[in-house]
C-alpha cells in the first residue's frame, strides 16, 4: 500500500517560500479515507478474507489502496504548490529537502524494525542479488528493481515511486494542461487509457508464461508492471489534473456529494467484483476514475465528508503512512515472537494485532515522523514557518 498520500495530509505539505502564504484549507475527509485504504492493505497481507463475509473480495483486491495513494500523491501535491509553481515560487532544493523530510525518517525506522528479515533475504539471494538489495533499499531505488523490489521490507517498493514523484513534480507542475474543462476530461481521459495501456499489453502477449493472473503470480514482468515507477506515472498525472478539476467545483456544492457517493460506489462495486476482473487492469487503470470521484467528493463540505473527517479516523489517517511502513515486519515480529500468547492474549488476535499496529503507527508519528521532520526541516530550512 502506499504513497504521496501515504507521506502528506494537506495540512502538513508547506515549504517555506516567500512571501509568507495563507495556507491551503485543510481536507481531513482525505485522511480519514487513508486510514480506510491502508487499513485494508494490513487486512490484504495478514488476513483470511473469509472473515469478512461477503465483503472478503473487497480485502482480497486490497492492494489496490497503493493505487489510491499513488493517485492522491498528484492531487495532493498539485493542490499545496500548483500556485507557487506557477508563481515561480516554488524552490526546488527546499521541496526535495521538505520531501525528504516528511518521507525519510519513518522509512529509515521500517528498515530499522525489519533488520531481522535480512537473515532470511540472504539465504533466499544470490550474494550479488543481496549486495545489490543493501544498496539500492537505504536510496528507495529498489523499486526499479523488478526483482528486489521487495527486499528488506515489501511494501518499502511503493517509496521508490514516491522518490520518483517527488524528482519529477517541479517539472510536470509546470507542464501546460487544459483551460477548458471539455478538454481537462479528455485529458484526464487519454490519461486513463495510457495507464491501462502496460497492462493490456501483459495482457496479451503474457511475457511471463502465466495464462491466468493473480496476486500469487510470479514472474519479471508482473513484477515491473506493478512495482516499478513507470507504470504509475500515468496515475499520478490524473492526479494532478484531478487538482485542475477540484478547483471548478465549489467546496459547499451538492455536485461534490454526489461524486462522491457514487466514487464510493464505484470503488466497493470493483473491489466485489475484483476477482472475476483482469489482475493486471486492476493497479491504476482501471480504478482511477473511481478513486478521483471519492477524492472530489470527500474534498468538500458535506455529510459524506463529516462521516469521513471523524476526528478518530482523521488521527489514523494522518498515521497512515507510518501503518503502511511499519505493519509488514511488525506484524511478523509480533507472531514470531508470540507476543499475544506470552501475555496471556493469544484468545484476542488477530483483532488485538490489528489495533496494536495502528496505535504503534500513530506513537511513530508523533515520536519520530513529526519531530524529525521539524528537525530536518528547521535545520535545512530555517525560515521553514515563518
Amino acid at each position: 500500500m502506499a504513497s504521496s498520500t501515504l507521506t502528506e495530509t494537506p495540512s502538513t505539505l508547506a515549504v517555506e517560500q516567500k512571501p509568507v502564504r495563507k495556507k491551503k484549507e485543510r481536507l481531513p475527509a482525505l485522511d480519514g479515507l487513508r486510514f480506510f485504504a491502508a487499513l485494508n492493505i494490513v487486512f490484504f497481507h495478514f488476513s483470511n478474507p473469509a472473515w469478512f463475509g461477503p465483503f472478503a473480495p473487497m480485502v482480497n483486491n486490497g492492494y489496490t489502496s497503493v493505487s489510491f495513494f499513488l493517485l492522491m500523491s498528484g492531487f495532493i501535491l498539485a493542490y499545496n504548490y500548483e500556485e507557487r509553481a506557477r508563481a515561480g515560487r516554488l524552490k526546488t532544493k527546499n521541496f526535495w529537502i521538505a520531501r525528504f523530510s516528511r518521507l525519510y525518517p519513518i522509512y529509515a525506522l521500517s528498515l530499522v524494525v525489519s533488520l531481522g528479515m535480512l537473515m532470511a533475504e540472504w539465504h533466499a539471494r544470490t550474494h550479488g542479488q543481496f549486495a545489490l538489495g543493501m544498496i539500492l533499499t537505504p536510496l528507495m531505488l529498489q523499486g526499479w528493481s523488478p526483482s528486489l523490489s521487495t527486499f528488506w521490507n515489501t511494501p518499502a517498493w511503493t517509496m521508490s515511486t514516491e522518490a520518483f514523484f517527488y524528482l519529477i513534480f517541479p517539472v510536470v507542475i509546470l507542464l501546460r494542461r487544459p483551460k477548458k474543462l471539455s478538454r481537462l476530461l479528455l485529458w484526464m481521459g487519454a490519461l486513463w487509457a495510457a495507464a491501462m495501456v502496460l497492462p493490456s499489453l501483459y495482457l496479451y502477449f503474457h511475457p511471463d508464461g502465466a495464462m491466468h493472473i493473480n496476486r500469487y503470480t510470479y514472474g519479471f514482468w508482473i513484477r515491473a508492471l506493478k512495482y516499478t515507477p513507470p507504470p504509475h506515472v500515468p496515475s499520478f498525472m490524473f492526479g494532478i489534473a484531478l487538482a485542475d478539476l477540484d478547483g471548478r467545483i465549489r467546496r459547499d456544492s451538492k455536485l461534490r456529494l454526489w461524486l462522491g457517493l457514487a466514487g464510493l460506489a464505484a470503488i466497493c462495486g470493483i473491489l466485489l467484483l475484483g476477482d472475476h476482473l483482469p489482475f493486471p487492469m486492476m493497479h491504476d487503470g482501471l480504478m482511477m476514475p473511481a478513486f478521483g470521484l471519492a477524492i472530489l467528493g470527500l474534498a468538500g463540505r458535506n455529510f459524506l465528508a463529516r462521516i469521513f473527517g471523524f476526528v478518530p479516523l482523521v488521527i489514523a489517517g494522518e498515521a497512515s503512512y507510518c501503518l503502511y511502513l511499519l505493519h509488514f515486519n511488525l506484524w511478523i515480529l509480533i507472531h514470531k515472537w508470540h507476543v499475544w500468547r506470552h501475555l496471556g492474549l493469544a484468545q484476542f488476535d488477530p483483532w488485538i494485532s490489528y489495533a496494536t499496529l495502528i496505535l504503534v503507527a500513530i506513537v511513530a508519528m508523533k515520536v519520530v515522523e513529526m519531530p524529525m521532520q521539524k528537525y530536518i526541516r528547521h535545520k535545512y530550512l530555517p525560515n521553514y514557518g515563518r
